[in-house]
């Protein structure tokens, strides 16, 4: 992989992870298109995905720094030192540390249960990521269109973070999305768009972390220093591009519906299936 090839793919990665329209789809067909994934080893691939999430993490750390130091101080003085307040009178920030935990449990077994297969081919299937990005866009259509958006943060419930958590776990399928299937759960739920969205990214660092680091950790041995060179390139141009489709997302919903990213999800999933069937990939 070279430089050039790396900001491309970190810059993809970063625009793509936060809008609703999966990363691993659209870093998957770059990939393809630049002979990246070689199909005797794709766990490499899928290493590389991950990994380069630590990028858009890095981009939620920044955007989201004043939550990011609240929550963890609220839940930790609430809850651990001193005396346990009862969990209704705590504050917000102490909650949604509470509620970010329990919503983590889900992808964090599910993701483990099913590493194999994460990593195997099934994941670059593009059968499987077209039908996805269609199955996902129409299932959020149908959330805009019944969604109440009456709850904003500090309305979220027990119950709702872990129903989010659960529909993390779907983002394993490729196509499908984190921030799609979180933003359509808690559409579902009656959250308002931005909270919808301010949540699901509160919810994906956990799991960005665990499985970047985790990745990371179990490949560092076997990168080269040009490989480890080129990795880092990718990371840093995920981290800016992926500030910028936070900051993007989070204004955009404030004043509008989820649509555009239905139908574009619709074209691409279409694109690739006939793509499929033409044996362009």
């Amino acid at each position: 992989m070279s430089i050039l090839e790396a900001i491309i793919l970190g810059i993809i990665q970063g625009l793509s992870e936060f809008i609703p329209i999966s990363s691993t789809a659209h870093l998957t067909i770059a990939g393809q298109y630049l002979g990246l994934i070689d199909p005797s080893d794709p766990e490499k691939w899928t290493a590389f995905i991950a990994v380069i999430q630590l990028g858009t993490l890095a981009a939620v750390f920044v955007y989201f720094a004043k939550e990011i130091r609240d929550i963890p101080i609220a839940f930790i003085k609430e809850n651990i030192i001193g005396k346990r307040l009862p969990f209704k009178q705590q504050s917000s920030d102490a909650r949604l540390g509470l509620y970010i935990i329990l919503g983590s449990i889900p992808i964090a077994v599910v993701g483990l249960g099913l590493k194999k297969v994460i990593e195997g081919g099934f994941t670059k299937d593009f059968t499987v990521i077209g039908i996805s990005l269609i199955a996902l866009a129409l299932i959020l259509a149908l959330a805009e269109k019944t969604a109440k958006f009456k709850k904003d943060i500090d309305n979220i419930t027990l119950k709702d973070a872990i129903i989010v958590g659960l529909s993390q776990c779907l983002a394993l399928i490729p196509g499908a999305s984190r921030s799609g299937t979180t933003i359509t759960a808690g559409l579902f739920l009656g959250m308002n768009r931005e909270t919808a969205a301010r949540f699901s990214f509160l919810l994906s660092i956990p799991a960005i972390f665990g499985s970047g680091m985790l990745e990371f950790y179990q490949s560092i041995e076997l990168l080269s220093v040009e490989e480890l060179l080129t990795l880092t390139v990718a990371v840093v141009f995920s981290a800016i591009s992926g500030y910028a489709s936070i900051a993007f997302l989070i204004s955009y919903l404030r004043k509008n519906s989820t649509m555009l990213f239905v139908s574009y999800r619709v074209i691409l999933g279409i694109l690739i299936l006939a793509s499929v069937s033409l044996n362009l990939f």
